[in-house]
């Protein structure tokens, strides 16, 4: 790594351009500011990962060896706002509990490498294992600041990566780069790789500004194109970015489909950042939606991975063991609406809670749902239940020095939901709150952070409410809540919809309570503090 050959790489975000991205329009480098005991205390997460300073952003390069999981994702250690991007590197063995390694992979001067994603070459496909261990090969996208500087197009192509220490140090790939050369799109970026065992071939999909390219290999060097998917469906209200792509089984049925996940900025379902995805057939060369996810997305326009305006780029790891068999995810908790404006200052950026995702068929729909990895459940040290709960107006759930807020899991059911608003509002002694829940006459599931303390660092922080549109009147509905520090996630229905948001008050919250003009009913309210620090 420290020789001239193998000059130190940067694997980082994806645009330049003004209209949005993984990156924002400025590359101005900012100084990062002296950490203060009252910003540990408030704002770094207990447990979901952020970096010990600097700026970070999307996920890249995940993947399971040797029981670890490692994560890379974007990163400037040299200030709190977008700059030239490191890949910072983090490992863990639950996906709870992380362990900040040193910096894997460091920038060239004036060529930037973008997002992309890492694979386990298990059968050494590549050729470039040189021991015992499988080499780990990354693909990212090379980003030319010089080209962008002269306004050309061809600023961005695919190059290679690989390691041979389960992904600790790593050497640019130097027979063969660029592995996709520019066709002549100015956005062409964020690389995910996959192994398509049903082909027998290594897919690769890519963002190309307003749909996803897919390419195929037989040894992670060279590559064919295919074909693409995206023009005039789903979102598009900003580049497509940070795609991923695999096939999953359906639950409970003896049945697979393939998934395309893909993020754009702007365009989310509630405003800046999103991340949408499709359901359909990959035959080895194109990929086909369903025919009712078709119907879906002409009456839709988009169907959410998260309603939140706080997951991003979120992508899944490779490896995962065929013993394990889930598909897990991670997503960057933050938006380029305000990301870096958020009042942090030593570091800014944090990762969502690492998810299982699964395909679920209800009638002829297709849907993914995701809820919080079962190893979260490890780190419960205390817990309150309540069978049941009745009552009118408000019913308190939580009371002061009971639970810690800033750490905790909180499940429960609505029964016999009527006609009505039934609001969650968590609050503190200074008098702000953030609420949540569901407006069941109007059908939606909503957050309102516009109460929640520091709020003025951005008009579009906390200038709507988020809503996840749900289908006619529910009867009934299951809750999961995870809450951090700075961080409310909403898993609804088993994670049939979900909803992250990110808030900054100025005390912690202490109080949880539920309120509504109807009678309330609330079944299994069981409420758990973690134990992580």
């Amino acid at each position: 790594m420290k020789s001239k050959k193998h000059l130190p790489l940067v694997l980082c975000s994806a645009a330049l351009l003004s209209i949005g991205g993984c990156k924002p329009i400025s590359t101005v480098a900012q100084t990062t500011a002296v950490t203060t005991t009252t910003e540990e205390q408030m704002y770094r997460p207990n447990f979901h990962y952020t970096p010990k300073k600097g700026w970070m952003n999307d996920p890249n390069g995940m993947f399971y060896a040797d029981g670890q999981y490692h994560l890379y994702y974007q990163y400037y250690p040299d200030g709190n706002k977008w700059g030239p991007m490191h890949w910072g590197h983090a490992t863990s063995k639950d996906m709870i509990k992380w362990e900040e390694q040193p910096i894997a992979i460091y920038p060239d001067k004036d060529k930037y490498i973008f997002s992309g994603s890492a694979v386990v070459d298990v059968n050494n496909t590549s050729g470039l294992g040189t021991g015992k261990k499988a080499p780990i090969v990354a693909i990212y996208t090379l980003h030319d600041m010089t080209k962008e500087k002269e306004n050309k197009i061809d600023v961005e192509q695919q190059d290679m990566a690989f390691s041979n220490d389960n992904g600790f140090t790593w050497q640019k790939f130097e027979e063969g780069n660029p592995v996709v050369k520019n066709p002549g799109i100015r956005d062409f970026r964020d690389p995910k790789v996959t192994w398509d065992e049903t082909h027998k071939q290594w897919v690769m999909v890519l963002a190309a500004q307003d749909r996803a390219q897919f390419y195929k290999s037989t040894n992670l060097k060279n590559w064919e194109y295919l074909s693409e998917f995206g023009k005039n469906i789903g979102a598009h209200g900003g580049v497509w970015e940070c795609p991923d792509f695999f096939q999953m089984k359906v639950e409970g049925a003896d049945e697979t489909k393939w998934v395309l996940i893909q993020s754009l900025n702007p365009g989310g379902a509630n405003g800046g950042s999103g991340t949408q995805y499709f359901i359909g057939d990959f035959d080895g060369t194109t990929f086909t939606l369903d025919t009712n996810f078709t119907q879906r997305t002409e009456q839709q326009k988009a169907v959410w991975l998260d309603y939140g305006k706080d997951n991003y780029a979120g992508v899944t790891w490779d490896n995962i063991p065929s013993q394990d068999g889930r598909k897990l995810f991670i997503g960057w908790m933050s938006n380029w609406d305000y990301a870096q404006q958020v009042p942090t200052f030593a570091w800014r950026g944090s990762m969502t809670v690492a998810r299982e995702i699964q395909l679920v068929k209800k009638g002829n729909e297709y849907n993914l749902v995701s809820n919080p990895v079962k190893e979260i459940n490890k780190y419960i040290s205390k817990t309150i239940k309540e069978k049941s709960l009745k009552g009118k107006g408000k019913l308190p759930l939580v009371t002061a020095g009971k639970i810690d807020l800033a750490k905790a899991i909180i499940n429960f059911d609505l029964k016999n939901l009527q006609q009505d608003t039934y609001t969650f509002t968590l609050s503190n002694a200074v008098g702000e709150s953030l609420t949540f829940g569901i407006n069941n006459s109007d059908h939606y599931l909503f957050v309102d952070r516009s109460k929640s303390g520091k709020i003025d660092f951005s008009e579009k922080f906390a200038a709507t409410i988020t809503k996840a549109i749900l289908d006619g009147n529910q009867k009934e509905g299951a809750f999961k809540i995870i809450l951090d520090k700075t961080s409310i996630e909403i898993f609804y229905n088993n994670g049939e919809k979900v909803i992250t948001e990110i808030f900054f008050s100025n005390q912690p919250f202490s109080e949880l309570s539920v309120s509504s003009n109807q009678e309330i009913e609330l079944n299994n309210l069981v409420i758990n503090q973690l134990n992580i620090n």
